[in-house]
């Protein structure tokens, strides 16, 4: 399959899921290009912005396992 580059927007609505998001994306860590983290804390969530370089497959899994994380979503946008 032929790699391509996407951002994954993911929003943390539990602050206690923080660490499950970390560790799934600490498993990818050899997709990833770069990470963007902004606390929002008038609306009490953190936004983040995932920069990867992988096969699309790899890229919706990861997306797909951070978003079943109950207080978290995430899209993927290629």
């Amino acid at each position: 399959m032929d790699k391509k580059a996407a951002v994954i927007a993911i929003i943390v609505k539990d602050i206690k899921a923080s660490t499950e998001v970390n560790a799934i994306l600490h498993d990818f860590n050899e997709v990833i290009i770069g990470r963007m983290g902004i606390p929002y804390r008038e609306k009490g969530i953190n936004i983040i912005s995932i920069a990867v370089d992988a096969d699309m497959d790899v890229i919706n899994s990861l997306a797909g396992r951070i978003g079943r994380i109950e207080g978290v979503s995430a899209k993927a946008v290629y």
